[in-house]
C-alpha cells in the first residue's frame, strides 16, 4: 500500500457517476475500504517509530562509544563514527540530523503521516457524500423545473 496507489483508486472511487442509487449503496463499502486502509496505515505509522526509537538508542551508544565492537560489526557500523575527530555533546545533534539511516527513518514516518492525512481526508469526504449526492438530486430537480 502507498500513496500514489490510494490516490489513483481514490480517484475513480469518488466517481458518483448518473446512479445516484448505486453510488449511495457503494457509501459504506468505500467508507469501509478507506478506513481499513487508515487502520493498516496508522498500525503501520506505530511500527515505523518504535523502530526509530530503538534506531536513536542504537545511534546513541555508537555516537558516544558505548556500543559493543560485535554490536557494531552485527550492523555494518564504521567502529569510528568521527573519523578520528574529538566531538563535543553539543556537535552531536549534527551527526544525528545528517545520519542516512535516521534520515530514511523519519522520512518513512513523514510518509505514513500524509498517507494518514490524506485517508483522513478521504474518509471524511465519504461522511458526507450522501450530502453530495442530495445536492446533485436537488439540482436535477431545479432544471427539470420541479
Amino acid at each position: 500500500m502507498n500513496l500514489e496507489d490510494i490516490l489513483k483508486e481514490w480517484e475513480t472511487d469518488c466517481q458518483i457517476g448518473h446512479r445516484l442509487d448505486e453510488a449511495s449503496q457503494n457509501t459504506p463499502q468505500l467508507h469501509a475500504k478507506y478506513l481499513h486502509y487508515l487502520t493498516q496505515c496508522k498500525l503501520l505509522l506505530k511500527r515505523a517509530e518504535v523502530t526509530q526509537n530503538i534506531l536513536l538508542k542504537d545511534k546513541f551508544l555508537w555516537y558516544s562509544g558505548k556500543m559493543s565492537r560485535e554490536d557494531i560489526d552485527r550492523r555494518g557500523w564504521e567502529h569510528d563514527p568521527f573519523d578520528g575527530l574529538k566531538m563535543m555533546k553539543s556537535d552531536l545533534s549534527y551527526y544525528y540530523e545528517s545520519d542516512k539511516e535516521l534520515q530514511g527513518s523519519e522520512s518513512k514516518i513523514a510518509y505514513y503521516k500524509v498517507m494518514i492525512e490524506t485517508l483522513k481526508e478521504i474518509v471524511d469526504g465519504l461522511k458526507w457524500r450522501h450530502q453530495t449526492i442530495k445536492n446533485i438530486i436537488e439540482i436535477r430537480k431545479f432544471e427539470a423545473g420541479a
